[in-house]
């Protein structure tokens, strides 16, 4: 795929809508999160790609409750186990404008919403219910971003299955509003020390638990105001700042610890998905060869379609 494959989606062209999106992302998260049993690392709390937008999947719910961004027609959609599907338009309003239909819209349903209602892991947290501030909706740029994401997955996908230790999905963590995919080594990790903001510490280190080597996508802010790729290991191995990765735009940023990509880079490329898998292999080896892996028992050959995956 390329061209509208890969959209332009520059970040502060649409920064307000792109902002209002993860707010709104982190209230359906939260639903998701009140319900569902914990799973090692958040993995029961996130979103995934689909063919619209982003789904929780099923959420154990009342009768069950499946919510969707539907970022192609800007709906937000739920629906439940027993065929009702009830929708509202994705629009500009404020924050507490969208938790308010968001639960009237999940009662009508059978489901129970109440959930946490402050956002996490951003400087300012101010409660859902009392963001009354007007935020755009600049649906040409969310359907765009949402058509970028579909490439990045598809590609995220592939990568993942190069790995026969354990593996993340790939999923969007609607706090810090990046699509990632994780690898483990195997070994526990040092306690990590917390201090994400308006998170807390106990949910850190149990993301961080054990040693990762992990890679993702953001849309833009949090220091880097442009799409971007990143690729970091925790706990941070001797000399993985200096190992040379590729493609030539990639870039250890010390600021942030971990080596970036541009997404820019990865759409004007002849091969935009080669040049992406060459970033997330040759960073996860740099990770890995830094901190002692044991690479010949974690790493395989990619899967294909309708193959089985040979036995050594």
């Amino acid at each position: 795929m390329s061209g509208s494959g890969w959209p332009d989606i520059p970040y502060l062209a649409w920064q307000g809508s792109c902002t209002a999106l993860h707010l709104y992302s982190q209230i359906v998260g939260k639903y998701r999160l009140a319900h569902a049993p914990w799973v090692n690392h958040s993995w029961h709390a996130t979103l995934y790609v689909d063919a619209m937008g982003l789904t929780t999947g099923l959420i154990p719910d009342g009768p069950g409750v499946t919510v969707q961004f539907d970022l192609q027609r800007q709906l937000l959609v739920a629906s439940n186990g027993e065929g009702a599907r009830e929708s509202f338009a994705l629009e500009p309003m404020a924050v507490a404008e969208f938790d308010r239909r968001f639960k009237e819209l999940i009662r009508g349903l059978g489901g129970d919403p109440r959930y946490n209602g402050v956002p996490n892991e951003i400087p300012v947290a101010i409660p859902f219910a009392e963001d009354t501030e007007p935020r755009p909706w600049d649906a040409e740029a969310v359907a765009r971003f949402h058509r970028a994401l579909v490439s990045i997955d598809r590609v995220f996908q592939q990568f993942r299955t190069g790995f026969l230790g354990k593996v993340s999905p790939v999923h969007l963590f609607w706090g810090s509003f990046d699509l990632a995919v994780t690898r483990f080594s195997g070994h526990r990790a040092p306690l990590h020390p917390g201090g994400i903001p308006n998170l807390p510490d106990d949910v850190t280190r149990e993301a961080y638990s054990h040693e990762v080597s992990s890679a993702g996508f953001w849309p833009g802010g949090g220091g880097i105001d442009e799409p971007c790729f990143y690729s970091y290991a925790y706990p941070v191995p001797d000399g993985f700042a200096e190992q040379a990765v590729e493609p030539a735009a990639a870039r250890f940023d010390t600021t942030l610890g971990e080596f970036v990509l541009p997404y820019a880079a990865v759409r004007e490329a002849e091969d935009p998905e080669a040049t992406l898998l060459r970033f997330l292999t040759t960073t996860y080896r740099a990770a890995a060869a830094s901190a002692g892996w044991d690479s010949a028992a974690l790493e395989c050959a990619t899967g294909v379609p309708r193959i089985p995956r040979p036995l050594d």
